[in-house]
């Protein structure tokens, strides 16, 4: 069951698992989830960041002026919430016009803590059943998207143990959420100080089969 999950050869489902460094590094991750794109014909950047702050602000600017000065062709989507809608709208596109184009979502975090705030009135087991509902149809949505897909998430539970119990909800959430998206993904990139390290690969799997 899990091999008829992972894509087929002409469709590919990658994720990028980041440790959360300092911002310096990010600009690092930028340009190696951006290279992965770069001989692709357009580029679609889904992104899920709210601009909630200044500090928040800063780094979308960022983002799209070093965007501005490659001069990459980006079609941009702001997407904080309804991603599982948007996946099966793009799956549409790529059935009725074959489109080639190749998406980057960043980033699954972000999307996942949208989705509790989204229930901060509710209680507990509130929360945590909507956020199982939410991930199920997300994961669904990758599975049947036939599409090249690049889902960036961030490594948070690699510390010590949150004190909050909204914020251990949180951690537990995003490494469920991130082991059933690695799951499906022909390949699993860890990126730490900047160095990539590919943690999963389909040829790989296929290569130790055989």
């Amino acid at each position: 069951q899990a091999a008829q999950q992972i894509a087929s050869a002409s469709t590919r489902r990658d994720m990028l698992l980041e440790q959360q460094t300092q911002w310096q590094n990010q600009l690092v991750k930028l340009q190696q989830r951006q290279t992965l794109l770069a001989e692709q014909k357009q580029a679609v950047y889904i992104a899920t960041a709210t601009d909630i702050d200044d500090e928040m602000s800063r780094r979308i600017r960022h983002h799209q002026e070093d965007r501005a000065k490659k001069n990459d062709r980006w079609q941009l989507i702001e997407c904080p919430l309804k991603l599982s809608e948007l996946l099966m709208e793009i799956q549409q596109t790529q059935v009725e016009q074959k489109a080639d184009t190749v998406y980057l979502v960043d980033c699954l975090t972000l999307w996942l803590n949208n989705q509790l705030y989204s229930q901060r009135e509710k209680n507990s087991e509130q929360q945590q059943q909507y956020l199982k509902s939410e991930i199920k149809v997300l994961v669904a949505a990758l599975h049947n998207l036939n599409a090249d897909i690049v889902l960036v998430s961030n490594e948070v539970g690699l510390g010590v143990i949150p004190l909050g119990q909204s914020t251990r909800l949180y951690v537990d959430f995003c490494g469920w959420l991130n082991q059933q998206v690695a799951e499906i993904s022909e390949q699993v990139t860890l990126v730490t100080a900047g160095i990539p390290l590919v943690i999963k690969s389909v040829n790989t799997v296929k290569s130790k089969a055989e």
